[in-house]
């Protein structure tokens, strides 16, 4: 008897399915390459209880800050006094950057890479940081997640 492998990819999406008629997931860089972590994601237990629903990246005032992948900018103003950008992308993920000053507006394409504003303000009481978030539908995503995907996966039959 002779063995068979069966190489099998599957597509693995942080987040959930692919929605009807989307392409496959974009590919995600960092909003400022290069920037350290300075506050991971704590996904909360309640909607309004303790946890950290993105991650805070080390940055400067003034700081470009870039999209993250290709999508279409869905909102870019101030919520609670600070700028904010909303960018969702094909696969059905919103990505939000803050606190900056934006250079892009509501309805525009912007691709990976692109800059969409500065860093510009506090968040969290503090003055060095973009806080980076994701969400599908009403699920926080930690945005590292879309960066370092898990990739192919290859099943092999058990023998």
């Amino acid at each position: 008897m002779c063995a068979v492998t069966l190489g099998v990819k599957v597509g693995v999406l942080v987040g959930g399915m692919v929605p009807a008629g989307a392409s496959a997931s974009p590919r995600y860089a960092l909003p400022l390459p290069g920037a350290q972590v300075a506050a991971g994601f704590d996904p909360t237990a309640t909607p309004y209880g303790p946890g950290h629903r993105g991650v805070d990246l080390r940055a400067a005032q003034g700081d470009q800050v870039l999209a993250a992948a290709d999508g279409t900018v869905t909102f870019a103003g101030p919520v609670a006094g600070r700028g904010v950008v909303v960018v969702l992308h094909r696969d059905g993920i919103r990505t939000t950057y803050e606190p900056i000053d934006p250079s892009t507006s509501a309805g525009a394409v912007v691709r990976r890479g692109e800059v969409i504003g500065l860093v510009a303000g506090e968040h969290a009481g503090r003055d060095d940081v973009l806080h980076w978030g994701a969400r599908r539908g009403e699920a926080y995503l930690d945005p590292l997640r879309l960066i370092r995907p898990l990739g192919v996966i290859r099943l092999s039959p058990r023998r």
